[in-house]
């Protein structure tokens, strides 16, 4: 039998383990969102307006508070780092962002975050920090197809989504995440394939998991190098050289190139029907402006999943012109304008193209 001192000692015990239990059961993960604007953050004159609205105009506190359940999965804080819309991102736009990524990722009080984005240029802004962020806690870029003032508006999902994602610890490690749509896809291989529909966000090679009711459920990881095993860093990057897109089809002319060059630009992206496909006409332009130093690189603008083979349309070997692997024009755009701040070796960007 137990004496009365050693019950009270006992039920103490136990209750300080129960107490215990519960209080660990309640610690939420800090996750911060910094907004940049776009159709998430837009609103149209009518709710039938899916289409029609003003991007960028509500703030990110006011997103926040329109969807209290977020304090129940996560303790969340917002910053407006910008408010425009993505299709008026710059380089110097993508510094400042990726610099206050890496510096929240330094702490130890935040656990992941999220960016809430347009979608222009969402696929873009994902790849840049999946190159540049040395960092496993998980970073989310999310954006939605309709204005919050919209029927069936999605963003609010969305960013419910978004949060859940950034505070789980099974998301560590897997590179920059674009969450919409349930979808969870690499910053590396999606891209927006239809302005109209919420679900216009695809990877050529599968989304890595879906996100259901605030629950992960994962399919596939990411083999190309990004994030910790990156060897570029944002902290190391002071400015972005020029490289620019020319967009080939039937009857193309040299105007774009010439113009291009003569602009300044490092590197110019050949964006090719098929097979990064270059016509006659241009190769010998081509050929001329890599003799001045700039770097030709041959992208496709197939829509879904361009693969451009080396020395397959053109002797690439023989002209020393790069291809884009599986990269679509504004990806390799991306990839080349942060590989050049490292090298000018046409092998070495080669290289670059092959493991990013």
């Amino acid at each position: 039998m137990m004496n009365n001192s050693l019950k009270r000692w006992t039920l103490t015990l136990v209750s300080a383990f129960f107490v215990c239990g519960a209080a660990m059961a309640q610690v939420k993960p800090n996750v911060v969102i910094l907004a940049t604007g776009g159709t998430i953050a837009g609103a149209g004159a009518d709710v039938t307006n899916s289409a029609t609205y003003q991007a960028a105009k509500v703030p990110v506190d006011k997103l926040i508070a329109g969807i209290p359940q977020l304090s129940k999965v996560a303790n969340v804080r917002g910053e407006q780092v910008f408010q425009i819309a993505s299709e008026s991102f710059k380089n110097d736009n993508l510094l400042t962002l990726g610099k206050r990524v890496s510096a929240l990722l330094k702490q130890s009080d935040v656990d992941g975050v999220v960016i809430t984005h347009g979608t222009d240029t969402t696929e873009e802004t994902a790849y840049f920090l999946n190159l540049v962020i040395n960092s496993d806690k998980p970073i989310v870029v999310v954006a939605s197809m309709r204005p919050g003032t919209a029927m069936s508006a999605d963003g609010m999902l969305n960013l419910y989504s978004a949060v859940t994602v950034a505070g789980s610890a099974d998301a560590r490690g897997k590179g920059v995440l674009v969450v919409m749509n349930d979808e969870i896809n690499s910053g590396r291989d999606v891209s927006k394939m239809i302005n109209i529909r919420t679900d216009a966000f695809k990877s050529p090679w599968g989304a890595l998991g879906m996100v259901v009711e605030g629950k992960n459920y994962w399919f596939r990881s990411l083999d190309k190098r990004h994030t910790v095993k990156s060897e570029f860093d944002i902290e190391k990057i002071r400015s972005l050289p020029l490289v620019e897109i020319a967009y080939a089809g039937g009857n193309v002319s040299d105007a774009a190139y010439r113009a291009f060059a003569n602009a300044g630009a490092k590197a110019i992206i050949h964006a090719g029907p098929g097979n990064g496909s270059v016509s006659g006409a241009l190769v010998p332009v081509l050929q001329e402006l890599r003799g001045k130093g700039i770097q030709i690189i041959r992208s496709s603008h197939v829509n879904s999943g361009g693969f451009v083979l080396r020395n397959a349309e053109q002797p690439d070997d023989k002209y020393d012109w790069i291809v884009a692997h599986d990269l679509n024009p504004q990806k390799a755009r991306i990839l080349a304008t942060v590989a050049l701040t490292a090298t000018q070796d046409s092998q070495e960007l080669q290289r670059i193209f092959m493991q990013y």
